[in-house]
């Protein structure tokens, strides 16, 4: 058997958008996160950036799970010395900028290499349910339940 290898140009990469609206934060962003890479392609190679792009929308409305919304904190350090590590609840981030919680959990869960941040960059969350990419027609993809 051969190998073959399959040159990114030759890939087809669509546009999927993806509604947050009363959807798992953790369920919905694994399921993003293998799109953006590409794993859901008989093509997949860990090494190449196969994946399609993806729209999330309504991410005000994505649900946080057994008291995650109280528990969870994210961190961040101003660069000042004494004290500036500062600390916010996912509950706050959720309330004032909820694309950035949405984008947190999404991009934790890609590499962290060049590779990861590459594929980061075709994710575009929204707060709402308006978009600027009807250009490119997305196509709905429907993210599956507990269950399903």
């Amino acid at each position: 058997m051969k190998t073959t290898a399959i040159k990114e140009a030759d890939v087809q990469k669509k546009w999927f958008v993806v509604d947050a609206d009363g959807k798992v934060l953790g369920r919905m962003a694994a399921q993003v996160a293998a799109m953006l890479r590409g794993k859901h392609k008989a093509v997949f190679t860990p090494n190449q950036d196969l994946g399609d792009h993806v729209v999330v929308v309504n991410a005000a409305k994505v649900v946080l799970t057994a008291g995650k919304a109280v528990k969870k904190k994210y961190y961040h350090h101003s660069g000042y010395m004494r004290g500036g590590l500062k600390e916010t609840t996912a509950e706050k981030l959720l309330r004032e900028k909820p694309e950035r919680l949405v984008t947190y959990a999404i991009a934790g869960m890609l590499p962290k290499t060049k590779l990861g941040k590459a594929m980061a960059k075709k994710l575009k969350v929204y707060a709402g349910p308006e978009h600027p990419h009807q250009a490119q027609q997305p196509q709905v993809f429907e993210v599956k339940e507990r269950g399903s």
